[in-house]
C-alpha cells in the first residue's frame, strides 16, 4: 500500500535518512520506533506529502486513504465536538453538507421556480447518503466520542472552549470515524486517561485497515502492533512481531554483533602484530605483502550502536514517620458535584499507592487534597511527622521561570552541586550537550515535565505525589525513572494511565468510585487479577 524506496532525508545538518527503504502492507499494524529526533514526525509527514524526501520515493497505491492525526491540531472553534468529528468522515461529510444546502434551497421561496430540480437532486444525494451510512454517523461519531470519555454536555458543546488535550482527543476521533484505508497515528496514547486508552487500544485492534504508529507507552504498543520499523543512525530495519520480541531480537543482534566485531578485531590485531614483526626481514616479505593484501581486502564489522542512555545515582530519600498522611471525614464538591462524602484514607511509609477511578471521579482532587492544593469543604488532612514532600503536576511546569536556560534552573534550585552532577542529571532527562542552554519558555509541554521531575529527584522528598507523571516521557526516560523509582525508599502516592508504570512502582491500589474509595492491597497487577478488569468502569 505504501512504501519507502530509498529515501534520504537532511534537515538543516542532521541526515534523518540515508537510502532507507521499508513498506506497509496492507492489514498490517507497524510501530514507529526511534530515539528523540531521529524522524519519526518527519517520515510521517512525508508520507502524507507535507514534506519530500531529498532523493528516493515514497509510493502510495493508487486509491488509498489515509488519515493521518498528529500532535499539531490546530484550530477549533464553533461547532460542537460532535459535528467536528463528523466533519472528519470524508465523502460522508460531504454529501451531509449538500443535504442540509439542498434542505435550506428547497424551502427558500425564491427559488421555488427550481423546486423540481432541487427534488430530484435531494432524491439522488439522500439515497448516496444512505448508502454510506449517513444516518447513522452522528450516532457512530458520538460512540467513538464515549470512548474516548467524553459526556454528552461535552459532545454538544462547543469544541472551542475544551482544553488542548481534549481537542487532541477530537481529532483522534476525526480519524477513528474516517476509518480510512491507513491511519498514522503518531502519539495517539498521550493525553488519553486508562480507560479511553484501553478502548482505543480495542478500536484499533479490530481495526481492518493498514496502521502506522508512534507510542510511548509499550503495553498499549504490544497488544497491538505485529511488526516494528526501526529508525537509528539513518536507517529504516523491520522486525516481525511486537515491541517486546523487538527488543529482545535487537539485544540478540547487539549481542551477536559484539561477538563479531570482538572475533575480527582480535584476528585483525594478530595479523597486524604479525606484519610489524616481520616487515624489515626480507625472507618473509612474500608472507608480509600476502597478509597486508588480505588486510585491505576484509569488510571491516562496525560495533553495535549503543542507545545513548544515561544512568543517575539519585541520593537516598530521608526517613519519615509512620504515618504519612492522613484524611479523615473529608466532604468536597465543585458546585453541584459531590466529590467525597466523608472519605477516610491512611497512607504508611513505604507504601506505594496508585490511585484509580473513571474520568472525574476525583484522582486528581485526592492528590490536590493531600497536598494543600485544595482544601476540603469538611474534615481534616494531617501530615505526619518528619514528611517532606514533593509534588508533580502540570500547572508545576508553569513555575519554571522562562528566562532560564535548562542549567540555570538547576543551578538556581542547587547552587551548592557541582556542574558534573547536574549535567549527569540533565542527561538522565534526556538533555545532553548544548540542549541544557535551551531557555525554558521554547520548551515542549514533555521537556518541560522531564525537567521538573529532575529537580525533585535530585535532592528527593520522603512522599512523592505524581500526577500523571509519565506524560511525553519517551520509553528510554520512562524505564530510567521507573528504576530510578524501584530504588527509592520514601513514600508513593500517584495517578498514571500507563499501565506498565502502574505494574513495577506500585504495592497498594485505591479505587475511587462514587461508592467511597476501595481500598486493594497488593499492586497493580494483584487489582486486575482480583477485579477482572484493567480500569474502572471496564470488564473484561
Amino acid at each position: 500500500m505504501i512504501r519507502l524506496d530509498n529515501i534520504s532525508k537532511q534537515n538543516g545538518q542532521q541526515l534523518l535518512f540515508i537510502e532507507a527503504s521499508a513498506a506497509l502492507q496492507k492489514g498490517e499494524k507497524i510501530g514507529l520506533v526511534g530515539p528523540n529526533g531521529a524522524g519519526k514526525s518527519t517520515l510521517f509527514r512525508m508520507i502524507t506529502g507535507q514534506e519530500p524526501p531529498d532523493e528516493g520515493l515514497v509510493l502510495v497505491e493508487r486509491g488509498v486513504s489515509i488519515g493521518f492525526f498528529s500532535q499539531d491540531v490546530g484550530e477549533m472553534s464553533g461547532r460542537s465536538a460532535v459535528a467536528q468529528v463528523m466533519d472528519g468522515a470524508g465523502d460522508v461529510s460531504t454529501i451531509a453538507a449538500e443535504l442540509r444546502e439542498l434542505e435550506a434551497a428547497m424551502a427558500d421561496p425564491e427559488r421555488f421556480d427550481e423546486l423540481d430540480a432541487l427534488v430530484e437532486r435531494f432524491g439522488e444525494v439522500q439515497a448516496r447518503f444512505d448508502e454510506l451510512g449517513g444516518y447513522e454517523l452522528e450516532s457512530k461519531a458520538r460512540e467513538v466520542l464515549d470512548g474516548l470519555s467524553f459526556s454528552q454536555e461535552m459532545m454538544d458543546g462547543d469544541v472551542g472552549l475544551l482544553s488542548g488535550g481534549w481537542k487532541m482527543r477530537v481529532a483522534l476521533a476525526r480519524i477513528l470515524l474516517m476509518r480510512p484505508d491507513v491511519m498514522l497515528l503518531d502519539e495517539p496514547s498521550n493525553h488519553l486517561d486508562l480507560e479511553s486508552l484501553i478502548w482505543l487500544e480495542q478500536f484499533l485492534a479490530n481495526y481492518d485497515g493498514a496502521l502506522l504508529m508512534t507510542s510511548h507507552d509499550r503495553e498499549f504498543m504490544n497488544r497491538i502492533v505485529n511488526k516494528i520499523i526501526e529508525i537509528d543512525g539513518g536507517t529504516l530495519t523491520t522486525y516481525s512481531g511486537d515491541y517486546e520480541f523487538y527488543e529482545a531480537q535487537r539485544a540478540m543482534n547487539e549481542k551477536q554483533q559484539q561477538a563479531q566485531f570482538e572475533r575480527q578485531q582480535a584476528m585483525l590485531a594478530k595479523e597486524i602484530k604479525f606484519i610489524e614483526r616481520f616487515k624489515a626481514r626480507a625472507s618473509h616479505a612474500a608472507q608480509v605483502q600476502s597478509r597486508v593484501k588480505k588486510l585491505d581486502k576484509i569488510e571491516r564489522v562496525e560495533p553495535p550502536k549503543r542507545r545513548q542512555s544515561v544512568a543517575f545515582d539519585f541520593a537516598p530519600a530521608p526517613r519519615s514517620g509512620d504515618d504519612v498522611v492522613s484524611l479523615k471525614g473529608i466532604h468536597k464538591r465543585y458546585g453541584n458535584k459531590v466529590i467525597y462524602e466523608g472519605l477516610d484514607v491512611l497512607v504508611r511509609r513505604k507504601e506505594r499507592c496508585c490511585v484509580l477511578g473513571v474520568n472525574g471521579a476525583g484522582k486528581s482532587t485526592l492528590l490536590k487534597l493531600v497536598t494543600g492544593t485544595t482544601k476540603p469543604d469538611e474534615g481534616t488532612v494531617s501530615v505526619g511527622g518528619s514528611v517532606k514532600m514533593g509534588y508533580f503536576a502540570q500547572h508545576a511546569m508553569e513555575l519554571l521561570d522562562g528566562d532560564s536556560t535548562i542549567f540555570e534552573a538547576m543551578e538556581n534550585a542547587f547552587p551548592r552541586a557541582n556542574q558534573g552532577s547536574l549535567r549527569a542529571l540533565a542527561g538522565a532527562f534526556g538533555f545532553s550537550g548544548d540542549e541544557v542552554e535551551k531557555r525554558c519558555k521554547v520548551l515542549s509541554g514533555g521537556e518541560k515535565a522531564r525537567l521538573v521531575m529532575a529537580l525533585m529527584l535530585y535532592d528527593p522528598p520522603n512522599f512523592l505525589v505524581l500526577d500523571e507523571p509519565t506524560n511525553h516521557l519517551d520509553m528510554a526516560t520512562k524505564e530510567m525513572l521507573i528504576g530510578a523509582l524501584q530504588q527509592y525508599e520514601g513514600t508513593m502516592l500517584f495517578v498514571s494511565h500507563d499501565r506498565h508504570f502502574l505494574s513495577a512502582l506500585s504495592n497498594r491500589v485505591l479505587e475511587v468510585t462514587p461508592q467511597g474509595v476501595h481500598d486493594y492491597g497488593g499492586g497493580y497487577t494483584e487489582y486486575v487479577a482480583r477485579t477482572g478488569h484493567e480500569a474502572p468502569g471496564l470488564r473484561s
